[in-house]
């Protein structure tokens, strides 16, 4: 797991004793239409009414969630965008759906694909799904190592493991020339320096960019790990 456990991160001045949640994406977005604004609300408000049931996010950040997780899923996916060259792409170990569920609404012209283990998170994510009216947006009840081989084009994944154990996982799924993208913090580059040389012969790593959010001064990465065509 990410040191900073990227779906737990407690956002800046947040209390878990706070009884309304913050909704600053419309001042800080100001691009993005009303009506995709309003369908990222209500994902918020699910995320936030489900969380004593299945822990999606820590309570330490429903307050924030607005920054910690929605603007995170936003600014990280629009630097995935840019760099996929693929149509489709695995929202891997999606829990909370997050960035997936997010990217798909942003980016239509991409297949998004949440791939989760845990029956009711699929379930959660099936609801989003349905009242975000997505429609280029399904949902793979599995484990990322049981997925037919080959089967994913490209990926992206948040808080699911460090970048070494994510490629491990991922080595039977994941198709040759394979873009994986990583949503990581501060310890991307020790990351990077740990993955294994056997497993560097299969991938090849890069750091893609770097970012913060609209409020704080913690830099967020987008790292890129892409499959060897062996």
């Amino acid at each position: 797991m990410d040191e900073r456990d990227r779906k737990g991160q407690k956002a800046p001045g947040d209390a878990s004793s706070a009884g309304s949640e913050y909704w600053r994406i419309p001042e800080w977005f100001p691009q993005i239409p009303p009506e995709t604004v309003q369908k990222l609300r209500v994902f918020q408000k699910d995320l936030i009414h489900f969380n004593g049931r299945m822990s999606l996010i820590s309570p330490r950040t429903e307050q924030g969630s607005d920054l910690v997780h929605i603007a995170d899923g936003i600014i990280g996916g629009e630097i995935v965008a840019k760099n996929l060259k693929a149509k489709e792409i695995f929202d891997i170990g999606s829990g909370n759906g997050i960035p997936g569920l997010v990217f798909a609404l942003l980016h239509p012209q991409f297949q998004v694909r949440l791939v989760e283990a845990d029956g009711r998170k699929i379930e959660f994510l099936k609801l989003c799904v349905a009242r975000m009216g997505l429609k280029n947006c399904t949902t793979v009840h599995a484990r990322l190592e049981d997925l037919k081989p080959g089967i994913i084009p490209s990926a992206m994944s948040r808080g699911l493991a460090s970048i070494s154990k994510a490629l491990l996982l991922a080595r039977r799924a994941a198709a040759d020339g394979c873009q994986y993208f990583h949503f990581k913090g501060q310890s991307w580059s020790r990351e990077m320096g740990e993955i294994p040389p056997q497993i560097l012969a299969s991938w090849e790593p890069s750091h893609v960019q770097d970012y913060k959010l609209p409020a704080g001064s913690a830099e967020m990465s987008i790292v890129l790990t892409t499959r060897n065509n062996n």
